[in-house]
């Protein structure tokens, strides 16, 4: 009877129907990922990052992360490194890496609070707002090529669903809350 009881709390085991066989031997077989929605995710991340490594980033030597946090910059002049690490979600100490790296390609600087001597704020340098505006034409380049496969709409209406689910709100007044 134990048995029985164990084989109820366990996970279905996946029906010859469920799993995604391989059509020949040298085929590989991914099981049920391609029916999970953070395996798709992370293929079109690696993906895009992928392009973005052969457009943007060979061009102007710059990670995604870098190139974000310098429009986030450049669109908040005086931004405290403080609220840069809280906008772009990653340690003070990470945050103090990378604005010296920033800083160091003469891209940003760094200057002392005019309202907090223990904090720095951050803007643009013009060598920095002449890179980015280089930068964001090839982004702009590098997401037109990658998201080729899909309408002006449909690249809209992904944004948004991404966004729905990284940015979690009130369901829309449409839809029902389960109960």
């Amino acid at each position: 009877m134990k048995a029985a009881a164990d084989t109820a709390d366990a996970p279905a085991a996946a029906t010859p129907k469920d799993r995604q066989e391989p059509r020949d031997r040298n085929e590989l077989s991914y099981g049920l990922l391609p029916q999970v929605l953070g395996y798709h995710l992370r293929r079109t991340q690696v993906a895009i990052f992928r392009h973005f490594s052969r457009t943007v980033a060979a061009e102007e030597n710059i990670t995604p992360g870098l190139l974000g946090m310098l429009q986030v910059i450049a669109a908040n002049p005086g931004l405290a490194q403080s609220r840069l690490a809280e906008a772009m979600e990653v340690d003070r100490s990470t945050i103090v890496k990378v604005v010296d790296q920033l800083e160091g390609r003469g891209l940003i600087v760094r200057e002392p609070s005019p309202h907090d001597k223990r904090s720095y704020c951050l803007r643009l340098t013009g060598e920095g707002t002449a890179a980015l505006r280089r930068m964001l034409a090839l982004m702009r380049r590098h997401e037109d090529e990658f998201t080729q496969a899909l309408s002006a709409e449909e690249r809209q209406l992904l944004i948004r669903l991404l966004e729905r689910l990284h940015s979690p709100a009130a369901p829309p007044p449409d839809r029902q809350a389960p109960r």
